[in-house]
């Protein structure tokens, strides 16, 4: 009898741990778009702007990384005057769109403990390295310091030029590919 209590304990215990370990990320808040001074949201690469009113979640969290991380390629230019806003976060320097690089969402970023780390993106059968310059802000946005753009979902990994280019991925289709990624 009691080795079958020990079994559905070590069960239970098993189910929750598992149960706890495969939950998502969930909103933290979220903010209300404003509208963008004219000629503030610079719309390059498809890019969206605040819509007046419009409720927008806030995540401080990514999904947990793994050795084949679920994401969305979104395309950024790091460039100065590119849709990217300001300089990047962990250098505070610009970077050319023939450079592989990305930001990573609020939560993957980590508060900048993957600053000039190398990620490897698989996405369209192909593979390329890229380097974490900035973050993807997904606790803020609709206002000038993030190009009053809305905050970025919490599973983002917005890519310069050359990533997509790398990958093979037609330059008509950038802006939203399903991919993995890895440390």
């Amino acid at each position: 009898m009691k080795r079958f209590h020990f079994t559905l304990l070590f069960i239970f215990l098993t189910t929750i741990s598992f149960e706890i370990n495969a939950q998502t990320c969930k909103p933290s808040g979220g903010i209300r778009g404003k509208k963008p001074p004219p000629g503030q949201c610079n719309q390059e690469n498809d890019s969206d702007c605040c819509v007046q009113g419009k409720f927008y979640t806030t995540y401080t969290c990514s999904p947990e990384v793994t050795s084949s991380t679920k994401a969305k390629l979104t395309i950024n230019s790091f460039q100065k005057g590119g849709d990217g806003g300001g300089p990047s976060e962990c250098d505070n320097q610009y970077h050319s769109d023939d450079t592989p690089v990305v930001a990573l969402s609020t939560g993957w970023y980590k508060g900048g403990d993957r600053c000039h780390k190398f990620i490897t993106i698989n996405g369209n059968g192909r593979s390329v390295k890229a380097m974490v310059v900035d973050e993807c802000d997904s606790t803020m946005g609709c206002d000038g310091d993030h190009d009053y753009q809305p905050p970025c979902p919490n599973n983002i990994v917005d890519a310069s030029k050359a990533v997509w280019k790398a990958l093979g991925v037609s330059e008509n289709n950038w802006g939203d590919l399903d991919i993995t990624w890895s440390e």
